[in-house]
């Protein structure tokens, strides 16, 4: 049995660098730098080829965030959209965004819940300095309100770490579709 389903699509080993940035500077919202810096490593490989496969591509990113500093993660959770916000509202977020936040139901809010919305995401961001991340692929409008709820009384700390992994999550689900 092939496995070619453990293979990214656009293979990155084989890709130029013009190409590579356009695959996949998306896959953390807004953040170009983290593709840039797998490109670089991908090139300093003998093994490039490894890279293709898509559960070492993606060990390959998550790793790039992971050990960037705090300051480097703070600014790439400062990139994530308010969930059901005004670029949402607008039109201005990435295609990314705009198919999960839909997919979510977000789209869909009756003007009480994006009163909500509008709220928890003013009051989380006073609290923590970053937007509300959440992967929301699989969840409902009712489930992003139910974790506004469950985590807007974590410490700063807490919630830091729970929006890097949500980040790394949203990733996932980005490859998934390369």
């Amino acid at each position: 049995m092939s496995n070619d389903k453990h293979l990214l699509l656009n293979k990155p080993s084989e890709l130029s660098k013009d190409e590579f940035i356009k695959q996949f500077k998306d896959i953390y919202e807004h953040s170009m730098w983290v593709a840039e810096a797998a490109w670089s490593r991908i090139q300093e490989n003998e093994q490039a080829a490894d890279f293709d496969e898509r559960e070492v591509f993606t060990l390959l990113l998550h790793d790039i965030v992971e050990y960037s500093s705090a300051d480097a993660k703070l600014a790439l959770l400062r990139l994530h959209p308010d969930l059901a916000g005004k670029a949402a509202l607008s039109g201005g977020l990435t295609m990314a965004s705009t198919s999960e936040q839909a997919g979510a139901g977000l789209d869909q809010c009756t003007p009480e819940e994006l009163a909500k919305f509008t709220a928890y995401n003013a009051a989380y961001k006073a609290k923590f300095g970053f937007p509300f991340i959440m992967a929301v692929k699989g969840a409902t409008r009712f489930d992003i309100l139910s974790g506004f709820e469950a985590r807007i009384d974590n410490t700063v700390e807490e919630e830091f770490k729970m929006a890097v992994r949500q980040v790394h999550k949203i990733a996932c689900f980005r490859l998934a579709d390369k």
